[in-house]
């Protein structure tokens, strides 16, 4: 699975070349909403302070003007402060870049895993259980779902560095009893209640990636009927034998669907919880006049952007559990394929005296 795309000096380049692209775009998209955070609180203090525009609300329309589109009455660029269409408009161009090298990216480690299968299966004389999906469909779901999870621990990683010191530096204006005595408080807050709901969630998820990997099973063996009754509706796809076969996916797929209810249950409440918790530790600071409403918005994205690199795992567990499902498919796809392959080389080796 890695070996056929990291390992080949065939796709090195794109492996790794690739990569280090990859990883810039992700590194420049950090330091574009490290700028973003800024913005937010000028923003936001711009806005409280509307009411100080009442004998000139052309100041304060033109100001508000400036802060968003980075223009002066819509003709002139401003100089001191970046503006959000300033910050945002390299950020979409960039991710529309990212997204269509990603594809590309995936479909190279895709042919390298493909064509690395196909003469081995070929080469078995032994017919192998689902091969055609493993070399067709788990290919393709591996290399797209493994990028996308390593570009963004990568992105989580590179968010933690850049926004750590600006969430660090944010909690020296918190004002709750006993948690303002405490440095860092919101990013040691944020590392704490991610830890235990990661923890939560590995308990309450454990039988998914079982249950979606029986359910895969049942799936390829309707798949493979039906594909079979395209050549030969005598022998195969017979109405009996399909109902019996979907009946199993059924089972299985109402057993899935039970398990993530009570998992969504646990995640959806977790996430309501979170998206309020940097308000309600900092809205005191708001009536003490410790902040104005610019750092209370600002606090609230460094700390999402921190707490959600530290529960990456958490929110995508949906997706690690069906990459758990087809690595352990495509693994005991390759253990069949050595297995033939050995009882191969072994049954062509004459026995001692022959």
């Amino acid at each position: 699975m890695f070996h056929s795309f990291f390992k080949s000096k065939e796709w090195a380049l794109w492996a790794y070349g690739g990569g280090i692209i990859l990883l810039s775009i992700v590194w420049v998209q950090v330091q574009i909403s490290v700028i973003l955070n800024k913005w937010y609180e000028r923003f936001y203090d711009l806005l409280q302070k509307a009411g100080d525009f009442k004998d000139n609300p052309e100041e304060g329309i033109r100001q508000f003007y400036e802060t968003v589109f980075g223009l002066k009455y819509l003709s002139t660029w401003i100089s001191e402060d970046l503006s959000f269409l300033v910050i945002a408009m390299p950020f979409v161009l960039l991710s529309v870049f990212a997204n269509w090298f990603t594809r590309i990216y995936v479909l190279r480690w895709r042919e390298a895993m493909t064509f690395n299968f196909i003469p081995r299966w070929r080469s078995v004389k032994k017919e192998i259980e689902g091969a055609s999906q493993r070399i067709q469909e788990d290919c393709h779901r591996f290399a797209v779902i493994v990028e996308h999870l390593g570009t963004d621990i990568v992105n989580s990683l590179l968010t933690l560095i850049a926004f750590i010191p600006i969430l660090w530096t944010l909690s020296e204006k918190v004002e709750i009893p006993y948690i303002k005595d405490i440095d860092g408080s919101l990013v040691w807050l944020s590392l704490i209640v991610s830890i235990g709901g990661i923890a939560t969630s590995w308990i309450i998820g454990s039988k998914l990636p079982g249950i979606e990997y029986d359910r895969q099973k049942t799936e390829a063996a309707f798949r493979k009927d039906l594909v079979l009754g395209e050549e030969d509706k005598v022998k195969f796809a017979q109405p009996n034998n399909l109902l019996a076969l979907f009946t199993g996916v059924k089972f299985n797929a109402h057993r899935l669907y039970r398990h993530y209810s009570y998992f969504d249950l646990w995640r959806y409440s977790y996430k309501q919880l979170m998206s309020v918790a940097p308000l309600i530790i900092m809205g005191p600071s708001l009536f003490t006049q410790t902040i104005l409403l610019g750092v209370l918005m600002q606090t609230a994205n460094a700390y999402g952007q921190v707490h959600g690199s530290f529960s990456y795992f958490l929110d995508n567990w949906t997706i690690i559990t069906e990459l758990r499902s087809i690595y352990k498919r495509l693994h005991e796809f390759e253990n069949n394929l050595r297995k033939h392959e050995k009882e191969q080389v072994a049954s062509t080796i004459p026995e001692a005296g022959e």
